[in-house]
């Protein structure tokens, strides 16, 4: 049985070696959007230049067979997404297995400071993208911004936030906090996908709106998925998250009152925790509500999430309260 010192070990260099991996599909994402924001013209001539003296004669080829051109580039793009694919779920294997990893030289649940929590939040952002895009959801636009916030996220991870493993604080030794905090990571993860559906999704509707106005949008914007798909994924997500983050912040009260005597305090982390709740709930009641479904409501899920990871990143760091403890 190895160590808990070699399986701390072990868990560092997988985490090293999924943030590689991951790096690595985010380029091969990128490199498919690049390659669609700038497509080939299909009728455009290819010139051959002629020496003749002095002077070059130009002629003009017979042009390629219709649609030959567009397969190539279809299959090219299909090749270079299911690399993409392969690749993120190589680096999920990896990031799981240097999550497991964790716990186990750990002796307990891989997510008792700060470190661990990025590393669990951002395997359950890839295990929700993996999930979509396995149900054959529309989200190969959302690859290369969900890895990329992975890859920075896990950077930041073994950069500034690495704590070695060891022994909870007394604070959080409790079996609330495999509820609690699972509940959080899970809905946090979800949020992301939700989070890099809804930017799109108001990419794609500016992109709409200029179209409408007479100005041809090209680029990147003006081939992302129909603007209903995109905010349908975007609801999707958030209607699963949703209800996962009201279940933590209810877990959240509990423990505090077995902890603190008190089910509310209005604590920095319970008050932001609440304001991310109502935010989130805002944007859902939003989507059914005429004059703010739509970009009103897109901002609002944003404005959800930049509070979900100041509820994270902030209050842990800045704000001093009784959710401050050693070791993150």
């Amino acid at each position: 049985m190895p160590t808990p010192n070699l399986l701390a070990e072990l868990s560092d260099r997988l985490i090293y070696s999924a943030i590689a991996v991951y790096a690595l599909a985010m380029l091969a994402y990128a490199y498919q959007a690049a390659r669609r924001s700038h497509p080939v013209p299909e009728d455009a001539p290819r010139l051959e230049a002629v020496a003749a003296g002095a002077h070059a004669a130009v002629r003009d080829p017979q042009p390629p067979t219709a649609g030959a051109r567009p397969a190539i580039r279809d299959a090219a793009a299909r090749r270079t997404e299911r690399i993409a694919a392969a690749l993120t779920t190589l680096a999920f294997a990896l990031h799981l297995a240097g999550v497991v990893s964790r716990g186990l030289a750990a002796g307990r649940v891989p997510w008792g400071n700060m470190y661990e929590f990025t590393t669990a939040a951002t395997l359950a952002a890839t295990s929700a993208y993996l999930v979509f895009l396995r149900r054959r959801q529309p989200v190969r636009d959302l690859g290369v911004w969900v890895l990329a916030l992975v890859t920075l996220c896990l950077g930041l991870a073994v950069t500034v936030l690495y704590t070695p493993a060891g022994d909870l604080v007394p604070a959080l030794n409790s079996y609330w906090l495999v509820i609690h905090v699972a509940a959080a990571i899970i809905a946090g993860g979800v949020f992301t996908v939700g989070a890099a559906a809804t930017g799109l999704y108001l990419l794609r509707r500016r992109a709409d709106a200029r179209d409408a106005g007479g100005q041809a949008t090209r680029g990147y914007a003006g081939r992302l998925p129909a603007a209903a798909t995109l905010e349908r994924l975007a609801h999707t997500a958030h209607l699963f998250a949703f209800p996962v983050w009201t279940f933590a912040v209810l877990a959240g009260a509990i423990w505090a009152e077995d902890s603190w005597g008190r089910y509310w305090g209005w604590d920095p982390k319970e008050t932001w925790a609440f304001i991310t709740w109502v935010l989130y709930a805002a944007y859902l009641h939003a989507q059914s509500t005429a004059g703010w479904r739509g970009r009103k409501a897109g901002w609002l899920a944003l404005a959800g999430y930049a509070a979900f990871w100041f509820n994270f990143v902030g209050v842990n760091l800045f704000i001093t309260g009784l959710h401050s403890y050693a070791g993150v």
